[in-house]
């Protein structure tokens, strides 16, 4: 499996502050603090992040901006999305749901906070190996 070509941003370091919350290897560069936070994700194939859900009392969410490989995205009680290079994910707040790379693929977004008041992460349970492996 080759690495990501032409990667636009950088990669950064191993997102080994949020591991607990990955299966696989992940890496995290933030990209802007100020205004709107904004991060690229990069994940190794066969990585993902758990289901994890985006609160806020008002506003708040996430946007992910997809820039490279070939990833998933899916909701709680939906069918898993493909994504793949130029690919927009709008993610209102309160929605559970999980995203990361394929198999056989590296993948990367832009991670694009949402402005909200009190916003917080909630992460869960993993992704089951099971219905991840029926993913193509």
């Amino acid at each position: 499996m080759q690495e990501l070509q032409n990667e636009i941003f950088p990669r950064g370091q191993k997102n080994d502050a949020f591991a607990r919350y990955f299966i696989g290897q992940s890496y995290l560069c933030r990209l802007s603090t100020e205004q709107v936070p904004i991060a690229n994700v990069t994940f190794e194939p066969g990585c993902r992040n758990n289901w994890h859900i985006h609160r806020a009392a008002s506003g708040g969410g996430q946007i992910l901006l997809v820039t490279g490989g070939r990833g998933w995205y899916q909701e709680w009680g939906q069918p898993a999305r493909a994504l793949r290079p130029g690919d927009v994910v709008n993610i209102p707040a309160g929605v559970k749901h999980w995203h990361g790379a394929a198999r056989d693929s590296w993948f990367s977004h832009l991670a694009v906070e949402v402005p909200g008041t009190e916003t917080s992460n909630e992460w869960l349970e993993p992704v089951d190996d099971d219905q991840y492996g029926r993913l193509d």
